[in-house]
């Protein structure tokens, strides 16, 4: 009987265990409901989910992170200053759809610079795109602006991105990608100004000879429940909204935990009503959240290699000391890794050569190994010698020798001296054979017996 339990109770512990152990190759990735997703850790640039980043994508108001870049950019070069009042013209107004997202400014309204990046980064203002296009491009010069937008988009790589205009208003010929927005974003991240307007729950806009005193509400819910409740992530800081009827809803975010920032983009949510008929989940804020507990809880940095661990050993030729020398990494690699992955399925491609000649000095480079998982290249490192070899005199000179008679040409030179000597000795021979027939010629040989003469 204590043998039967004590079997049962070792097959329920065997059972747990199969149960709660996870493999490496159990990871999976999350599935966002989205058209396009992307996850970035800003320190490393590792990206840590990606779904279609490079499909073409209508931005709606995302577009405005290239006005703020354009207008950080001016006043990096002196053109302009955060203080600097601004006047609201007329032909800032012309062409925006009545429908669009506003600030309520009016024409002939003064504001400046930095009001007016808290009116497009807050509350998504499509007025005040064009306020600050005219800043920087003269009254009437939003064409040129929009221009300018396209041209700083392909000098920061982004390879599948047009825009049509400064807002995000829906135009077919206005798209951009989920990797390209990440480009534009990683380059507006160093601006503290930016991030700290982006990343405002509310800002008050003094009142003017044309307009009341007024509040602006942040559109982004993880950051603000003043529009909606149900939304805010305690770690997130910015970046941007955008949603019109082609596009879906969109956001790009970041978040901040234990001293990593994650940036994400998701384009092309749904709104969708719950099950209760009267609640709605907007799901590129509901979204975003999965993606960044997946990032922080799902991923740690990883040393996945070490600069003092051996690699391989490598045959060495012409020394009488040691017969091989070990090779390790020329500096230690760490990256951002699933924190279920086993590190021994990482797969290292080496590259060495068969054996190396001595004499070799610690340091030497003798190859490189590529680390890479699922097809993943996440490091190439330089392969160094630990230790020095010496040669051996006698087989190096030995070496040498057989080195220089193995070249073609000292062949092709032997070769023609053997034959010269051949040709010599034939010449001799020859020579020798017609002095004997001359001799011969002038004598007469007898060849019948006589007998003795008496």
């Amino acid at each position: 009987m204590k043998k039967r339990r004590f079997f049962a109770l070792f097959l329920v512990l065997c059972l747990l265990t199969s149960l709660l152990s996870v493999s490496a190759s159990a990871f999976e990735e999350i599935d966002v409901d989205a058209r396009a997703a992307l996850l970035v850790e800003q320190e490393t640039g590792e990206v840590l989910y990606a779904k279609n980043i490079h499909e073409k994508n209508y931005p709606a108001s995302i577009t405005k992170l290239m006005v703020a870049l354009l207008v950080f950019e001016a006043i990096d070069a002196g053109q302009l200053s955060l203080d600097q009042p601004i006047t609201a013209r007329e032909s800032a107004f012309a062409g925006l759809s009545i429908y669009g997202s506003t600030a309520g400014i009016k024409v002939g309204e003064v504001l400046t610079v930095e009001q007016l990046l808290q009116c497009m980064l807050i509350v998504s203002a499509n007025e005040a795109c064009n306020i600050l296009a005219e800043a920087v491009c003269g009254e009437g010069n939003i064409s040129l602006f929009v221009q300018r937008m396209n041209e700083r988009a392909a000098a920061l790589g982004c390879e599948n991105t047009h825009y049509v205009n400064t807002s995000g208003l829906h135009d077919p010929d206005h798209y951009t990608t989920a990797w390209d927005i990440y480009l534009i974003t990683r380059a507006l991240l160093p601006y503290d100004k930016f991030m700290e307007i982006c990343n405002s729950k509310s800002a008050e806009i003094p009142a003017t000879e044309h307009n009341e005193k007024h509040v602006l509400h942040s559109t982004n819910r993880l950051i603000s429940n003043w529009r909606e409740l149900g939304y805010l992530y305690r770690d997130a800081q910015g970046i941007k909204t955008g949603s019109t009827e082609e596009a879906g809803h969109c956001l790009v975010s970041s978040a901040v935990r234990g001293g990593r920032r994650l940036v994400s983009v998701v384009l092309g949510a749904e709104k969708v009503t719950l099950a209760d008929g009267k609640s709605t989940l907007t799901k590129s804020f509901s979204e975003t959240s999965r993606l960044f507990d997946y990032g922080f809880d799902s991923f740690s940095s990883r040393e996945i290699i070490s600069v003092d661990e051996p690699v391989r050993e490598v045959p060495v030729a012409l020394s009488s000391e040691a017969n091989y020398v070990v090779v390790h990494p020329a500096e230690s690699i760490t990256r951002m890794l699933p924190r279920e992955l086993d590190l021994s399925e990482l797969e290292r491609a080496i590259t060495l050569p068969e054996s190396v000649d001595a004499p070799i000095a610690a340091g030497d480079e003798l190859g490189e190994m590529t680390i890479s998982y699922n097809g993943t290249a996440y490091g190439t490192v330089k392969l160094l010698a630990l230790s020095d070899v010496s040669a051996s005199w006698l087989l190096v000179a030995k070496h040498n020798v057989v080195e220089f008679f193995s070249r073609t040409v000292v062949k092709l030179v032997l070769a023609a001296v053997v034959l010269l000597l051949l040709a010599l000795l034939f010449l001799r021979g020859a020579g020798r054979g017609r002095r004997y027939g001359k001799h011969s010629r002038g004598r007469t040989v007898s060849t019948g017996y006589r007998g003795r003469r008496r």
